[in-house]
């Protein structure tokens, strides 16, 4: 077993659950078709979204640099209730475990 404990920041957000869907990828940015395909399919989700209600979430987003000086960037969903904190700026504390499984827990 391996463990390892980083630091980073987290920023505290309200969002729109419905519109997690929405994303683009830098494949949708490679060429003037994609984007347009990237498009149309951010204002479907966006109308399935808007007909549907719009539901909010906190999330915090948490960013570390990795063991090579990478930036790493992550979502913890916190709940509908807003968290009890001062500020929405926090540390944060990554803690990674590297294990083997056994055969028969596969």
């Amino acid at each position: 077993m391996f463990q390892v404990e980083l630091t980073g920041e987290a920023r505290i957000q309200r969002v729109m659950l419905n519109m997690a869907q929405i994303r683009l990828s830098p494949e949708d940015l490679s060429n003037p078709v994609s984007f347009q395909i990237a498009l149309s399919r951010i204002y479907e989700n966006l109308m399935k979204a808007l007909e549907g209600g719009i539901k909010h979430t906190y999330v915090a987003e948490v960013k570390f640099k990795d063991s090579l000086g990478n930036q790493v960037v992550f979502a913890v969903d916190l709940g509908d209730k807003i968290p009890t904190t001062p500020s929405e700026r926090l540390r944060a504390k990554i803690s990674i475990e590297l294990y083997e499984e056994s055969e028969e827990s596969i």
